[in-house]
């Protein structure tokens, strides 16, 4: 059996603002095993960040439960331990404002390594020379600024920094949305690879379904707060079920005959994300979706068990 690394249950976020409560994340359930990746997938707006903001302790929870290695991490998370800042490690999604451009990447890099006194400090160059090799780039890079490297070659000086504590879990935040596509390929297969080599557990969050197929163990969608559908990546593209799920899926670009065969019938997007401050009645996702009954508009959808392992909050499945 499965260990499970991090357990969310009845996870929520609001925020407070001049307009009303904003319910960034509203009770989400999930849990996350010991070297998979977990792909954490919606539209700008669905609450997806703000979950990595609470796990890394950027924010408390409003309610529930964070088990982190059986730890509850969300009870005091202004005073986190140094092991969990040490175990759990987040890449943001633009590297040119992550990284402190008056600071080297030898500096840079080596920054946990100190702060965690993990290395004496003769040893630190060493160290950020193995971890500069690990992620792809030359070792002399240690020396550069961020301002005399590319986007991409930042993204991986970041990664590297988040590898220097060797982590139980990193968070990657979109980390590759801000870069071209020759170089999100290469960041991608050495994030596969540094997985294999060292048995890391990701937390993938993006918005780009297409990342997911290759990339992702299992995959969970996310809308207004709530998760709506979660599966393992092969039932996730092939047997979708829950209606948002299958019009992302029908808007993916394709290359060829066979990927267009495997997409869901055309579903065409309709409409745009509410926002969080005035969710719709019923489910949030009601006023987009085509095939949506009369309860709907009226009663929220709980979480329904398809299978083991595959589970969508659709009302269509509660009445099937």
């Amino acid at each position: 059996m499965r260990e499970e690394l991090l357990t969310i249950r009845g996870f929520k976020k609001y925020f407070r603002t001049s307009q009303g409560i904003v319910r960034a994340v509203d009770a989400i359930d999930f849990s996350i095993m010991l070297g998979e990746t977990f792909g954490l997938v919606g539209e700008s707006g669905s609450g997806k960040s703000t979950v990595a903001y609470v796990l890394v302790g950027v924010y408390g929870p409003t309610e529930g439960q964070l088990l982190f290695e059986g730890q509850d991490i969300g009870r005091d998370f202004r005073i986190r331990s140094m092991r969990l800042k040490k175990d759990i490690q987040i890449v943001f999604q633009d590297p040119g404002s992550s990284l402190n451009p008056r600071r080297s990447v030898k500096q840079i890099v080596g920054h946990p390594l100190r702060m965690h006194h993990l290395q004496r400090k003769k040893n630190i160059a060493a160290k950020v020379a193995e971890l500069l090799t690990m992620v792809g780039l030359p070792v002399d890079y240690m020396h550069k600024y961020p301002r005399a490297i590319g986007g991409g070659e930042k993204q991986l000086v970041a990664i590297a920094r988040a590898l220097a504590t060797s982590p139980s879990l990193v968070i990657l935040d979109e980390p590759t949305s801000a870069l071209d596509v020759s170089m999100q390929a290469k960041v991608l297969n050495q994030l596969i690879q540094i997985q294999e080599d060292l048995n890391l557990t990701y937390l993938f969050i993006t918005h780009d379904l297409s990342i997911m197929r290759n990339l992702a163990t299992r995959v969970a969608i996310m809308y207004l707060g709530k998760l709506e559908e979660v599966a393992r990546t092969v039932d996730f593209f092939q047997k979708p079920r829950h209606p948002y799920t299958q019009m992302l899926l029908s808007s993916i670009p394709v290359s060829s005959e066979e990927e267009a065969a495997m997409k869901p019938k055309k579903n065409p997007s309709k409409g745009e994300i509410p926002s969080p401050v005035n969710v719709p009645s019923g489910c949030g996702f009601h006023p987009r979706c085509r095939r949506k009954i009369e309860t709907c508009s009226e009663l929220d959808p709980e979480m329904l068990k398809i299978n083991e392992e595959h589970f969508v909050r659709c009302h269509l499945y509660a009445t099937s």
